[in-house]
């Protein structure tokens, strides 16, 4: 008898197991990002019969994994779109420009690369360590709109997930104060463009495990993407650590932006307090004014996950 075929045979069986099991779990994580995108799409109706859509293409993994689960989306999709990935090449000293032309060439995606030299403007504008992500942001939209427009398109997606939404939501709370999210959809400032983000239900350790499973060509942004004094990234850390400490927190967060009560917060220009009155019926929507919400209390450590609701 062989006895080196025996010796060998359990460690070859575990390697097959985790090759069966790694399989298994990458395609729950196909499935669960297609269904998320797609039923953003439907829910906010942001692709429509004959649209063409501008994919913004930074080359990060939100971009790239944007591109990649619409082009799958695009051919079994129940209304015909076009794509047409952009790249806003803005002259950052050692950007590759050869990577993304050659991704996309490889996936037969159409695209154009926008050359706009916003990185001098930036530092020239920006004092030396304070943020540049404001000015990056308003140039490199102003490009994009003009770009979508010389190209025909009639949407233009963006990458945002989940935890941009979350995150924005307190940025703008603790900054800006108001309660203002980033939405799934809406129109852009300049009242010319449809701004869609298909990426909305989607969480962001899912597009990382993604992106490493496709192995994108990812490009760092060395603009800003290490300055770490910025707020959203102090904000995003201080999310984290919620989740950490209390899982399902961020579904949480979401799922209220989704559940908004006007008669319950203090916007007048959403609810008439000033005119409402008693009416002798009880109401489902009425407040237990007196009353502690046991919904409000402590949250316990072993928290379950919550399931969102699509």
């Amino acid at each position: 008898m062989n006895t080196d075929v025996l010796d060998h045979a359990p460690a070859a069986s575990a390697e097959d197991q985790a090759a069966k099991k790694h399989a298994h779990e990458i395609n729950k994580l196909s499935k669960r990002l297609h269904r998320q995108v797609g039923q953003a799409i439907a829910d906010f109706n942001m692709i429509e019969e004959g649209d063409k859509v501008m994919v913004c293409l930074s080359g990060g993994k939100d971009s790239y994994s944007m591109l990649d689960i619409l082009l799958n989306l695009q051919q079994r999709a129940p209304v015909r779109f076009e794509l047409v990935a952009v790249n806003l090449d803005q002259k950052q000293p050692g950007f590759p420009e050869d990577i993304l032309p050659a991704y996309l060439r490889s996936r037969g995606v159409p695209f154009h690369i926008e050359e706009q030299d916003t990185y001098s403007v930036v530092k020239r504008v920006v004092p030396e360590g304070k943020t540049t992500c404001g000015l990056c942001s308003r140039l490199r939209r102003g490009i994009l709109y003009r770009v979508a427009g010389e190209l025909g398109c009639t949407k233009i997606a963006l990458g945002h997930h989940r935890d941009d939404i979350v995150t924005t939501l307190f940025l703008n709370m603790f900054f800006g104060s108001r309660m203002k999210g980033m939405p799934p959809k809406l129109v852009s400032d300049d009242g010319k463009n449809v701004v869609i983000r298909p990426l909305a239900y989607v969480k962001e350790p899912d597009l990382v495990r993604w992106a490493e499973h496709r192995e994108f060509p990812i490009i760092p942004c060395n603009l800003c993407g290490s300055q770490e004094n910025l707020q959203r990234v102090q904000v995003k850390a201080m999310i984290n650590e919620w989740e950490k400490r209390y899982p399902g927190r961020i579904d949480n967060i979401f799922t209220a932006m989704t559940n908004i009560v006007p008669s319950h917060m203090m916007d007048k220009k959403l609810f008439p307090f000033e005119t409402i009155r008693a009416t002798g019926e009880a109401s489902a929507d009425g407040d237990i004014a007196f009353d502690d919400d046991e919904s409000c209390a402590t949250p316990s450590t072993t928290a379950s996950v919550i399931t969102l609701k699509r």
